[in-house]
């Protein structure tokens, strides 16, 4: 039986709070690591197995990179993306794609429309429709593709869990998270996701974050390369006014968010955090991780409350703000 994160094991992370009375509690397990790299804190339990969901995305890119994917700058930043659509996103997607003589139908990521407002509704005013390069992770299935074309891997089939590339990925997952994979799962977008802890999700992370460019060892010098392009393009991540565009902005981290309430944090001195939401909900994810960080001394609390103002934590009523999203008691 899978030791997953339960009830029992979480402890309040966030609370919804409207005209002084709390109404919601967002409970889940968190964890922090030192700039070495060393737990200094646990909040919940932090052993039992949870799917990292997009935030295992730094760790694909990683691999596809090592696996042979020339790609730099925007693109590379791309290549570990949640975007939400805009043209500028699928420009640079399809740049991708054709530096590698590949097209839109080689990405095997599902149709969908942009999450971006502004886009979607372009979209619908010039009779558009839902598409693959739209999809939010089309960055990282070019990638993925560019890795197959790179190594002379068949394009046809890259997703299955069989294949050499995810073959690849998960050795350097498990290199990386130091855990073997206890489980694989198929998210979203029809990758393989694979579940591990949340301390091995943030021992990765961490790996990733605080890696050199300048570092005697491969794996070592594309994280590092990789996370410098986020901090640089931070745009490509997710998009204007989002909270992972918002928090690198802001306060020079390197984050990314996954679905059903994931978040993974590295503070420019390479202090890291991972947590996971039980319920899934992200609104309070990324001001619990900053705040976790600033706990540890890794961000100044000023800088994490010009970040609090900036995400989207307001609560309303009769259009005015009554309330707020904030950290719970546990941190």
């Amino acid at each position: 039986m899978l030791e997953t994160l339960t009830a029992a094991d979480a402890v309040e992370l966030a609370v919804v709070e409207r005209s002084g009375f709390v109404e919601s509690r967002h409970v889940g397990a968190a964890v922090v690591l030192s700039p070495e790299g060393e737990v200094i804190a646990r909040h919940g339990n932090a052993d039992a197995l949870i799917l990292p969901r997009s935030s295992l995305k730094p760790l694909q890119a990683v691999a596809c990179i090592t696996a042979g994917a020339p790609l730099e700058g925007e693109q590379l930043a791309l290549s570990t993306a949640s975007h939400v659509g805009t043209d500028r996103h699928v420009e640079t997607v399809r740049e991708m794609l054709v530096a590698g003589g590949l097209n839109e139908d080689d990405l095997a990521c599902p149709p969908a429309w942009p999450s971006d407002s502004g886009a979607r509704d372009d979209l619908v005013r010039d009779h558009g429709s839902p598409s693959r390069i739209r999809m939010n992770c089309s960055g990282k299935h070019a990638a993925m593709l560019r890795a197959c074309v790179a190594t002379g891997w068949p394009t046809q089939g890259y997703l299955d869990p069989t294949h050499p590339l995810q073959a690849h990925i998960r050795e350097v997952v498990e290199r990386l998270t130091g855990e073997k994979i206890a489980h694989t799962a198929i998210d979203g977008c029809g990758a393989p996701v694979y579940a591990m802890t949340l301390t091995g999700l943030a021992r990765a992370i961490h790996r990733i974050g605080s890696a050199s460019e300048r570092s005697p060892f491969a794996l070592h010098r594309v994280a590092g390369t990789l996370v410098r392009a986020v901090r640089e393009n931070p745009w490509t991540i997710e998009g204007p006014g989002k909270p992972d565009t918002i928090a690198i902005e802001k306060l020079g981290v390197f984050a990314k968010g996954g679905a059903e309430g994931v978040m993974v944090m590295v503070a420019p001195n390479g202090a890291t955090v991972a947590l996971k939401m039980l319920d899934g909900s992200p609104r309070a994810s990324t001001i619990v991780a900053a705040t976790l960080l600033a706990r540890a001394g890794a961000l100044a609390d000023a800088d994490v409350q010009s970040l609090a103002e900036a995400l989207p934590l307001a609560i309303t009523g009769g259009g005015s703000d009554v309330g707020v999203i904030r950290p719970g008691i546990a941190i």
